[in-house]
C-alpha cells in the first residue's frame, strides 16, 4: 500500500555518549569499551528518517570532538542537526553493561553538569525550531534533568499549540533521575492535552496516576483510557513485554486511538541490545501515523520496528520501511535472503 511521505519530526532532548562492555561482560571486568552515540529523542529521529522521513534534533552540547563526532553520525543518519546549539562544558555519558539470562543489563549515567543540563527558557527560538513541522516529540528524560529543563519542555509545547502542531511524549521514567513521586508532581501537566503518549504500565499508574480493572487485553486497553480521559490525551500507545531472561522473550505493542484498542500480534524476541527500542517503536508509530497508516497497521508496523531495535547493537535502529513492513507481516529471519 502506497502512503504519503510523513510531515517532518522535531525531537528534542539530550545527546549522550554510550560506553558498552563487549561479549556481554561486566564493566569491572572489562578493559575495552564500545562506543556509541545515545538519547531517547535522537534515537526516535534516527528511526524516523531511517524509514524515510525527515527529522530535526534540538539540543545543546559542547564545543569539543566529542560532539562534533556525534553530530556528524546525526547527520550521516539524515537528521538535520541545525537545531543544536553549541555550549556548556560537557557531553552526557551512560556506560552500559549488557545483560544476559537471568542477569539484568544494568545504566550507569555519568551526565551531571552536561550541556544539556544548562538549558533556560528563552534559549531556544521554537517558532523557528517548529516552522512547518508536523510533530513535536520530547521525553521525560528531559524535566528529569532539572527545573529548568522542565520549563523549557511547557515552553515547546506550549508553541508547539500555537503553531497547531501535534506533540508526542514518551514518559520515560528513570529512576536513576529522579523519584517517582518527582515524576508524578512534574509530568501530568506536562503532558495533558497531548496528542500522543507513550508509557509502559508503570509508568502510567505510578507516573500519571492512571487505574484499571481487567484481565489480559482488557487491562491495558482499561488503563490507556484512564490515561486518556484524565489527561485528556488524544492517543496512547504502549509496548507489552513478557520473558524474564535479559535476551528473550515477547514483545506486543498496543494502541488506543481515542475509541479503540488495537493489539499487534506477539512476537518472540532474541536480544541482541534492547536499549532504543521503545525509542524505535515510538519512531515509527509516529511515521505511521504521519503516513496515514489504518491504526491496526501502524501498531503492527511499529511493534515490528522495536522487535527489530532488539537485533541491532547500539541505540540507532537500522531496517528500512520494506523490511519493517515485511517483519510486520510476519516474515521474520528463518530465510536467508538472497
Amino acid at each position: 500500500m502506497n502512503h504519503p511521505t510523513p510531515g517532518r519530526l522535531v525531537c528534542f532532548g539530550e545527546v549522550l555518549g554510550r560506553l558498552s562492555t563487549p561479549d556481554f561482560v561486566p564493566l569491572s571486568d572489562t578493559l575495552n569499551l564500545n562506543l556509541h552515540f545515545a538519547g531517547a529523542e535522537a534515537n526516535v529521529a534516527v528511526q524516523f528518517t531511517t524509514l524515510g522521513g525527515e527529522a530535526s534534533l534540538v539540543s545543546r552540547l559542547p564545543q569539543n570532538r566529542l560532539a562534533d563526532t556525534c553530530l556528524e553520525k546525526l547527520r550521516g543518519r539524515g537528521v538535520s542537526t541545525s537545531g543544536v546549539q553549541r555550549g556548556g562544558e560537557r557531553m552526557g555519558l551512560y556506560f552500559l553493561e549488557p545483560g544476559f539470562g537471568s542477569r539484568a543489563s544494568v545504566v550507569s549515567y555519568d551526565r551531571a553538569h552536561s550541556s544539556m543540563t544548562t538549558i533556560r527558557p528563552g534559549m531556544f527560538d521554537w517558532e523557528r525550531q517548529l516552522a512547518g513541522a508536523g510533530w513535536f516529540h520530547w521525553s521525560g528524560i528531559t524535566p528529569a534533568l532539572g527545573s529548568d529543563c522542565a520549563a523549557v519542555c511547557a515552553e515547546a509545547c506550549a508553541a508547539a499549540s500555537r503553531l497547531g502542531i501535534r506533540v508526542s511524549c514518551d514518559i520515560n521514567y528513570r529512576g536513576a533521575l529522579w523519584s517517582t513521586e518527582a515524576a508524578a508532581a512534574v509530568m501530568p501537566p506536562l503532558v495533558r492535552g497531548t496528542d500522543l503518549c507513550f508509557c509502559g504500565a508503570n509508568e502510567a499508574r505510578l507516573i500519571l496516576g492512571a487505574k484499571a480493572s481487567g484481565d489480559g487485553d482488557a487491562f491495558f486497553a482499561n488503563l490507556a483510557r484512564d490515561v486518556a480521559q484524565t489527561h485528556d490525551i488524544a492517543q496512547v500507545a504502549m509496548l507489552i513485554r513478557s520473558g524474564e531472561a535479559a535476551h528473550t522473550g515477547t514483545l506486543r505493542g498496543m494502541f488506543f486511538d481515542g475509541q479503540t484498542a488495537r493489539f499487534s500480534r506477539t512476537h518472540d524476541l532474541a536480544v541482541v541490545d534492547r536499549i532504543g527500542s521503545g525509542d524505535s517503536f515510538a519512531g515509527a508509530l509516529l511515521y505511521a501515523r504521519q503516513a496515514e497508516m489504518e491504526a491496526q497497521e501502524a501498531i503492527e508496523f511499529a511493534t515490528a520496528a522495536a522487535v527489530w531495535k532488539h537485533t541491532v547493537p547500539g541505540d540507532w535502529a537500522r531496517g528500512d520501511r520494506n523490511e519493517i513492513e515485511a517483519l510486520a507481516r510476519g516474515t521474520g529471519g528463518g530465510v536467508i535472503r538472497r
